[in-house]
């Protein structure tokens, strides 16, 4: 056979098996080319699945922020309706003594309405200039202590300017409106309200008063009480950690809240 040959037959006999071959590999591209479309159609088909979920989602949030407006309101509605009884009836009543106890007791009602729409409002920032923050809570609780007559109490806010995410405000917040209910209960004279920055670049917040030093084995982790057992479990969810000392300021008993 000459070379001329050879190509020629080589040449003819690869044609013939493309040619053979062609209906496999048309088959074979309609083939892939039905899986793709069928991968492409599930594909949209779980976008909308996906994109339905997040519709429902935003549907939930904003049911659920509006379930807590209309229960804030609620609240709040309530709360001054407390206070417009307890007024009436201080009014009414003939004893001197049980209206001043109930105007004292409307006063209280009306300064916790005040505080919780304070704390509410931090609920719509992101950052919260913290230290006016507690001026403006501590005037509040100022006006309830000034108003019961038994309690010879003030309260001052020291420290420095820090701004400060709204999710670790709204739980410090919280934990002053504790502990300043346990020094007004347990203690005397002035409770001091302190924020400070520590050298490891975060901060201090702490309350004293100048009343009795608590014992020495006092532990805040084993306490019993309701306040201190709240003031345990919003340190955790700030990632903070709770001290109790004696204060170098005033010789009293001091909690110090330690975060980041």
């Amino acid at each position: 056979m000459t070379f001329e040959r050879s190509v020629f037959s080589e040449v003819f006999t690869t044609n013939a098996a493309l040619r053979k071959d062609a209906p496999r590999s048309v088959t074979s591209y309609e083939r892939q080319l039905n899986e793709y479309s069928g991968t492409v159609s599930r594909l949209r088909e779980a976008l909308a699945g996906e994109e339905e979920l997040l519709r429902q989602k935003d549907r939930l949030i904003q049911s659920r922020e509006v379930l807590s407006m209309e229960a804030d309101h609620r609240l709040l509605n309530g709360l001054q309706m407390i206070v417009s009884l307890l007024s009436m009836q201080s009014r009414t009543v003939p004893s001197a003594d049980a209206a001043q106890h109930l105007t004292t007791a409307a006063n209280r009602v009306a300064t916790l309405a005040r505080v919780h729409r304070r704390l509410h409002s931090l609920d719509r920032q992101e950052a919260v200039a913290f230290k006016r923050f507690l001026q403006e809570l501590c005037g509040e609780y100022r006006s309830m202590l000034a108003s019961d007559d038994r309690r010879k109490q003030t309260i001052v806010v020291e420290g420095c300017d820090a701004s400060l995410p709204a999710a670790t405000a709204v739980p410090l917040s919280l934990i002053v409106n504790e502990l300043i209910t346990n020094a007004a209960k347990h203690g005397q004279g002035v409770i001091t309200v302190r924020l400070e920055e520590t050298p490891e670049g975060g901060h201090l917040l702490s309350v004293c008063n100048e009343g009795p030093p608590l014992p020495e084995d006092f532990d805040p982790a084993a306490s019993k009480g309701l306040g201190m057992k709240i003031v345990q479990a919003l340190v955790e969810q700030i990632g903070g950690k709770l001290g109790v000392d004696r204060c170098e300021h005033c010789g009293g008993p001091r909690f110090a809240v330690a975060f980041a």
